[in-house]
């Protein structure tokens, strides 16, 4: 099982964060058609509820983008992932679909509005993942975006470096169709325990009805 760690930096702009670590043995898949089904379901539900402007309010989202601003960064420069994917379903836009394990952890982000990092565990290099702010300089290759300024977004880094941001994660660690332990990241800078727990929960679900997998296990982390 990973470690992760909250480092100082980012007890101090967020004290009440809670994260829930979910690590599971997954079998991946190019498409699958009833995970689709569900993902044009909970479309339409949000189009009823939410605009382009009103999706920012949503607690989950709203804490995140105040951690954006306390760390240095533009939240409407840099939007957190869940951000983006509901306001490109609010748009009228199709989702871009890439996997079933990518596709089925986008569902599960657009549904509690928190930004998951979703990767390949054996690709990490180290047992330990730190939750820190990212630096000037600081190398890191979004996934589809190239080089990204990662400086002031909370990152995570492994022993080599960053491999994941609420806006991106890296191409070092990202998931692929030979991908077979998976690591769920997902971030509650809310300090909402119970429904990151419940996001985490709702990912087991989704990995047992569409990757073969007996859900793995949830651990929750916070600075001690």
């Amino acid at each position: 099982m990973k470690k992760v760690i909250v480092s100082d930096e980012i007890a101090e702009v967020c004290p009440e964060f809670v994260g829930a670590c979910l690590e599971a043995y997954v079998v991946n898949s190019p498409y699958s058609e009833p995970l689709w089904k569900e993902i044009h379901e909970l479309e339409e539900q949000l189009r009823q509820h939410l605009t382009t402007e009103s999706v920012k309010e949503l607690p989950s989202i709203a804490a995140t983008r105040a951690i954006y601003k306390k760390c240095g960064k533009d939240p409407s420069r840099y939007r957190p992932a869940s951000e983006q994917l509901i306001r490109r379903m609010l748009q009228g836009k199709e989702l871009y679909q890439i996997d079933t394990l990518v596709d089925l952890i986008n569902l599960a982000s657009i549904a509690y509005g928190y930004s998951i990092g979703g990767f390949d565990a054996d690709k990490f290099m180290g047992n330990t993942l730190t939750l820190g702010i990212g630096c000037e300089g600081e190398p890191y290759e979004g996934i589809g975006r190239g080089m990204l300024n990662i400086a002031g977004l909370p990152v995570y880094r492994d022993a080599q470096g960053g491999v994941g941001t609420p806006t991106s994660d890296n191409e070092r660690t990202k998931i692929t169709m030979q991908t077979t332990h998976l690591v769920v990241l997902i971030n509650g800078y809310d300090g909402n325990e119970q429904r990151v727990v419940d996001n985490a929960c709702y990912i087991q679900q989704l990995l047992r009805q569409y990757a073969q997998s007996d859900g793995g296990t949830i651990t929750v982390y916070r600075r001690n």
